[in-house]
């Protein structure tokens, strides 16, 4: 096996939405001649969403001429950009197109059209920044996750002081121990306590 160069020298699998034949044809030589590329070509935009996952592609390679906002918007979410990196080259673009192709998730805008020798970089790139985000994503759940989980721990030793006459340290040592002794998180056990306090209040 040949060493691996970058993010795309590792037989991705890439779906090109392209309706013009030729065009196509010429994504799917530049990409073979940039690397060991799994290439499936989808002409129609029907039923988009349904062919992209039926492939579930590493990356969503687009060419549109010249997209209107719907097209746009609708072509990006078809593609799942959630879950892979999406890269859309179109020849023209109005006012704002940039900015809602990115709003819609689109990992790589590119206005001017497809040039071959460009091809391999920009999907590079939309790899890259498609990665990026979605490490930002997992970390700003994480965060979310690790607040709630503190809410609800704070709002258990608050009842427990209350209902014992406990200082706060006693309250979350007590949380602590019965986790330790369950075998289960502390968040889970002030989760319990809180819902079980719902239901008895």
């Amino acid at each position: 096996m040949t060493p691996s160069h970058g993010p795309t020298d590792r037989g991705l699998s890439v779906v090109i939405v392209e309706s013009d034949r030729d065009r196509a044809m010429l994504i799917v030589d530049s990409l073979r001649e940039a690397g060991d590329f799994d290439i499936h070509v989808i002409s129609e935009a029907t039923g988009l969403a349904r062919h992209i996952q039926a492939h579930n592609p590493d990356v969503v390679l687009i060419d549109i001429e010249n997209p209107s906002r719907d097209t746009l918007e609708e072509l990006a979410l078809a593609s799942g950009p959630l879950d892979r990196p999406v890269a859309m080259f179109v020849d023209r673009s109005a006012e704002g197109l940039t900015d809602a192709a990115i709003e819609a998730g689109v990992s790589a805008y590119v206005v001017d059209g497809l040039k071959p020798d460009r091809l391999k970089p920009i999907l590079d790139a939309a790899v890259a920044r498609f990665r990026m985000f979605q490490r930002m994503r997992t970390e700003l759940a994480e965060t979310k996750r690790a607040l709630e989980e503190r809410k609800v721990i704070d709002r258990a030793k608050g009842m427990l002081m209350k209902a014992k006459g406990l200082t706060e340290e006693e309250a979350y040592a007590l949380l602590r121990k019965t986790a330790m002794d369950q075998g289960r998180k502390v968040a889970d056990v002030a989760q319990a306590l809180v819902t079980a306090a719902g239901l008895l209040s």
